[in-house]
């Protein structure tokens, strides 16, 4: 079995909370601190159809990078959205983890469990 990959961003109590969780279960995944190592446009629009989201969907709206780029701009494509958040990780929702061909936002920490089986 391979090892699921959690993209991580250790100040946050969400996926602090959610890596626990999988800890407790016996899992350690291989972790990708998203803030250090972006993913790149191919990885990220892999993660969203994984997701079955677009774009604004993973986007954290209330970052300033939002704002200071105009991402509300309903004109912008998914491909310039998507190169915003490998610009500018801090807008990537988190934490992310893709196990077995799926991927789950870990919001709550629980729904990533449901990937797992």
């Amino acid at each position: 079995m391979s090892k699921p990959t959690m993209y991580h961003n250790p100040r946050c109590s969400k996926s602090r909370q959610t890596l626990e969780l999988l800890r407790a279960r016996g899992i350690e995944p291989e972790i990708v601190e998203y803030l250090q190592t972006p993913p790149d446009a191919q990885q990220l629009g892999h993660v969203l159809d994984l997701l079955g989201l677009e774009p604004r969907q993973l986007m954290r709206s209330n970052e300033a990078e939002y704002k200071e780029h105009k991402l509300a701009d309903a004109s912008l494509s998914r491909d310039e959205l998507i190169q915003a958040m490998v610009e500018h990780p801090r807008l990537i929702q988190r934490p992310i983890v893709i196990s077995h061909g799926k991927a789950a936002l870990g919001r709550p920490p629980e729904a990533v469990l449901e990937i797992l089986e």
